[in-house]
């Protein structure tokens, strides 16, 4: 990916419909990345954001400056969280339908 200069190398990157709390997951070990297939629809530079903090968490696996320093590279990535937070903040306060 151009904003990791190709360090990041998942072995598999795939949809999952098991994941309500979170919106992508990551193995380092065995290099799989899982994405929520809550995240349908959304913008693909949303979407993008999810697979790059994903990736980088094949090189960091922590949530350290390190690991921060290296999602920031992506141009949109303070946009893609607010989106999200606001995405989440919507999904739980969403009417019920009748």
């Amino acid at each position: 990916m151009k904003y990791l200069d190709g360090r990041a190398d998942p072995v598999s990157v795939r949809w999952v419909d098991n994941q309500q709390h979170r919106w992508g997951s990551c193995t380092p070990e065995s290099g799989t990345i899982r994405i929520s297939t809550r995240l349908k629809g959304l913008p693909e530079w949303v979407i993008n954001y999810v697979i790059i903090h994903e990736l980088v968490h094949l090189l960091v696996p922590s949530h350290g400056p390190r690991f921060w320093a290296l999602v920031e590279q992506y141009p949109k990535a303070e946009r893609a969280r607010g989106f999200l937070e606001g995405f989440s903040v919507a999904a739980q306060t969403a009417p019920e339908e009748c």
